[in-house]
């Protein structure tokens, strides 16, 4: 659990991912903010579970802990199925290749 939260704060700071993920992953900043709320989910859960912290219900530990770390599996799923984001620009963004062939054509 703090393997996942560190992974996340550093994946989220740096965009780094772990070399085993980084071949799938297409956008680190879902995947950093994935693994940042599944690693407090399964924190806040060893919390609650040994009683650290206030006791509330077992409806709300239940619920909201499989809340939290439902929503960052599903991120981690999202990072790795959207495509990459990319201007049109990105592969030229200063058109200066456009230029050179105009130049070379005239």
């Amino acid at each position: 659990m703090l393997l996942l939260i560190a992974s996340g704060v550093v994946t989220l700071r740096t965009g780094w991912t772990l070399p085993t993920a980084r071949r799938h992953v297409t956008r680190p900043r879902l995947h950093g903010l994935g693994a940042l709320l599944m690693g407090i989910s399964l924190f806040l859960q060893g919390l609650l579970h040994f009683r650290v912290l206030p006791s509330v219900s077992w409806d709300a530990r239940f619920f909201g802990g499989n809340a939290l770390l439902l929503a960052g599996l599903l991120l981690i799923i999202l990072s790795q199925l959207l495509p990459l984001r990319r201007s049109r620009d990105h592969t030229n963004p200063s058109g200066a290749c456009a230029r050179a062939t105009s130049q070379v054509a005239e």
